[in-house]
Order: structure tokens, then C-alpha cells, then sequence
């Protein structure tokens, strides 16, 4: 996963796009600045941002076709938009038509003046909207655990819980109901245990990966975690430490 989410501005004046590199840089996005459609559209063909804040350029008009090209494009179709129109005095002559206005399909739609740190609550909450999560499956017979997992992973804003299993058994019915990216495996259960239970996941094509959980991590165990087909092992008194990291490990992994 990318360190920073990346913002591409397309506006053409350029103290708008200074400003507007200053304050959304120092809260630790990656800025791009562009001042007309054809940079945009080069720009965006070499490589998706994470969101566009899309302002005025010329000719009127343009900008509009700039975000139905974005709304027409596959790789972009799901891009969130910041829409910032001319301030309301300038409308008639430089702004949004009234016809490209009902045809806007944005997440947002500003006027200037705008203050800059006014959007970032707005850009965080459309960046966890579109963030991808890591699925991720907890099975475990104790509730305690399960619990005490979920509120670790819970705190990752690119990981989700998608639900839980008691035993085995249960485990290899909710893969193939909620198609997780990660199993966690405790080793030690009632009905079907975690080495058994990680048999039948992994021969399945495209299997989800599974991480081991056990109280103990002998070479014994470790060996036969592999042979199942678990990805890795993780000692249940590491796990605050050394889970999220390796479930990133995992999912990043081909």
C-alpha cells in the first residue's frame, strides 16, 4: 500500500494551487498541481491520485469536460471529486453552467474563497471511504480473543474485520460466505483444529492466506503450520506486537 495518498489539484491560478500545496502537504498528502484539462488528462493517464480537487480552468467549460472524461474513464470511474467553482459574483461568466451543474457527478461542490484546512476533514473522510481493506477472519473458541483481536485490528484503518468462528469447522463455512483476504487460525480447537481447518482452505484456488495463532512456537509447531499451508505463526503472546504487521505482510504478498 502506498505511505501517502496522493492529491492531484487542477486549477488555473496558481496561488490557489500553492495554497493549496502548503497546507494539504504539511498534513502529509502528496500534492500534484496542474493548470488546464490537457495536463490533467496526461497526468491522470500515467497514474490514478487518490482524489482530485478539480477548480477553474479555461476555457469555461473545460472543466466540466475534464470531469466527464474522469466519470468515462475505467481506471477512474470511482475517483472522489472536489468539485471548487469561481466565487459566486463570477459564476455567469467563468463558473459551472447551469445544464453542467445537474449533470455534476461529485462528492463535493465548493465555491471560492476557501480555506484550504476547511477541506481536509472532507478529504480524510472520502480517503477512508475509498482506502481498500484488508479482510480479515478471526477464529478462535475463546471470546475473549476473538474480542481482543478485533478491537487491535479495528484500530487499522486498512483492515476489516468481516466476522468470526469458534472452531474449525465453522471457519471453513464463513471463508466461503465472506471471502476474507486473511484467516486468523488458532492452532487449538474444539470439532476441527486450526492445522485441519487450514488443509481445506488452502487447497482451494485463490485461497485466502492463513496466519497461525498459537501459544506456542516450537519448531514442532511451526512445521507443521507450513505443511498445512498457513503463511505464517504467530505466538499468541506476540501478537500486539508482530500481527498487524505480518497480516500486511500477507496481503501485500503475490
Amino acid at each position: 500500500m502506498k505511505s501517502k495518498h496522493t492529491i492531484l489539484v487542477v486549477d488555473k491560478e496558481a496561488a490557489f494551487c500553492s495554497c493549496m500545496a502548503d497546507t494539504l502537504g504539511s498534513h502529509g498528502y502528496e500534492i500534484k498541481s496542474v493548470g488546464n484539462g490537457a495536463e490533467a488528462r496526461e497526468d491522470l493517464s500515467a497514474g490514478s491520485p487518490d482524489l482530485m480537487i478539480l477548480g477553474t480552468i479555461s476555457p469555461r467549460g473545460e472543466a466540466f469536460a475534464l470531469h466527464q472524461w474522469v466519470r468515462a474513464t475505467r481506471p477512474l470511474r470511482a475517483l472522489p471529486v472536489i468539485v471548487i467553482d469561481v466565487p459566486p459574483e463570477k459564476q455567469l461568466l467563468a463558473g459551472w453552467r447551469k445544464d453542467e451543474g445537474m449533470r455534476l457527478d461529485t462528492e463535493e461542490y465548493l465555491v471560492k474563497p476557501i480555506e484550504p484546512a476547511s477541506l481536509l476533514p472532507r478529504i480524510a473522510k472520502l480517503l477512508d471511504r475509498t482506502t481498500p481493506r484488508v479482510k480479515v477472519l478471526i477464529v478462535d473458541d475463546h471470546a475473549l480473543v476473538r474480542e481482543g483481536i478485533s478491537a487491535l485490528l479495528t484500530l487499522q484503518r486498512d483492515m476489516q474485520v468481516v466476522g468470526f468462528a469458534e472452531n474449525g469447522k465453522e471457519a471453513i463455512t464463513k471463508v466461503a460466505e465472506l471471502d476474507p483476504d486473511i484467516v486468523l487460525m488458532d492452532l487449538r480447537m474444539p470439532e476441527m483444529n486450526g492445522l485441519e481447518a487450514t488443509r481445506e482452505i488452502c487447497c482451494a484456488p485463490h485461497h485466502a492466506k492463513v496466519l497461525i495463532l498459537s501459544q506456542y512456537d516450537d519448531r514442532e509447531n511451526v512445521v507443521a503450520s507450513k505443511g498445512a499451508g498457513a503463511w505464517d505463526l504467530i505466538p499468541k503472546q506476540s501478537v500486539s506486537g508482530r500481527l498487524v504487521s505480518a497480516i500486511r505482510a500477507a496481503s501485500q504478498a503475490a
